[in-house]
Formats: structure tokens, C-alpha cells, sequence
């Protein structure tokens, strides 16, 4: 985990990129904020498709299919993260549904990889988990929480997040 963490710490500084909160809300429009969202949504939608691929290719289908689960429910609200804004913009709203299905397609293609790579190198699973595990808690805790708590939505994010756990723990009881 700690590799995976620190392969995106210095990934994070030696690779060029934007964070939205350095950058001022004169120099971006709401289109380009948007976008760069949508972006940095379909980016991280791969991993997931990467992590059920690799849950199926374990040949433990009650694992594979309770993340599968978990993250295919928590791709409804991500996907309306995605639709609102661009209605929002004045986008038709079946254009921002097309859009934001768009970015899980990447999941699919990550799945099948997962799968590929679990079946070829299940020698280095443990490692790989490990690794994806650290550079998950990296990305969530350097990115999404501090949004999440940005201008007073604190608390609701808070319960947000230990709904969506104690959400995925019944998950993994009932399915698992």
C-alpha cells in the first residue's frame, strides 16, 4: 500500500497537471471546469473496472460480484456529478446522460484487463492490491475528501462517507 501511495506522491509532483483549487475562478469557465471533471471521472473509472476484472479472475464470483455491485451503485450518483452540470450549462438532458455514460465505458475495458492480468501474473496479486489499495486511499484522501468538505458541506459529506461504508460492509455480508 505504501508503494502505491508513494508511486502517486511523486507521480503527483513530477507530472504535469491542474488541480482545480489552484487555479483561479477567472482563468477556467464553467465548460472547462466541467470538462476537466469529466476527465478526471473517466480516469478513475478505469481502476475500478481494473479492480471487479481482477475480483472475477480470482474465480471467487460472491467477491466479484459484490464489488461489482458496490461500485455500479456508487456510479449513479458519480454519473449524476457528471449530467447535472452539463444540464446545468444547457445541455439536452439525454446529451449529459450519453456524456456521463460515456465515461464508464472505460470500466469494461478495465475489467477485461484486470481479469487478463489476474490470470497471467495471480503470482503477484497480493502486490498488486496492495498497490492499487495505497494509491486509492492517496487519491481519496488528497482529493476527494477535501472537496467533499469544501464551503460548509463538512458534515453531510462526512455521513455521506460512513453511509457508502456501512453501505459496502451489508454489501459484502449479504453478497459475500
Amino acid at each position: 500500500m505504501i508503494i502505491g501511495a508513494l508511486f502517486l506522491h511523486f507521480a503527483d509532483q513530477r507530472l504535469p497537471h491542474l488541480h482545480l483549487d489552484s487555479v483561479n475562478n477567472d482563468t477556467l469557465n464553467s465548460l472547462q471546469k466541467i470538462s476537466l471533471f469529466i476527465i478526471a471521472i473517466t480516469i478513475h473509472n478505469f481502476p475500478e473496472g481494473i479492480s471487479v476484472g481482477v475480483s472475477f479472475g480470482t474465480g471467487d464470483i460472491g467477491n466479484g460480484l459484490t464489488l461489482a455491485t458496490a461500485i455500479g451503485l456508487q456510479n449513479i450518483p458519480e454519473g449524476l456529478a457528471v449530467a447535472l452540470p452539463l444540464i446545468g450549462l444547457g445541455y439536452d438532458k439525454w446529451k449529459a446522460v450519453g456524456i456521463a455514460t460515456l465515461t464508464g465505458l472505460v470500466e469494461p475495458i478495465g475489467g477485461l484487463l484486470g481479469v487478463t492480468m489476474v490470470t497471467m501474473f495471480s503470482s503477484m496479486l497480493p502486490l498488486a492490491m496492495g498497490f492499487a489499495a495505497g494509491a486509492m486511499l492517496f487519491v481519496i484522501s488528497e482529493e476527494i475528501i477535501p472537496e467533499t468538505h469544501a464551503k460548509g458541506r463538512s458534515r453531510p459529506a462526512t455521513f455521506a462517507l460512513m453511509g457508502g461504508f456501512i453501505l459496502l460492509m451489508l454489501l459484502e455480508k449479504l453478497l459475500g
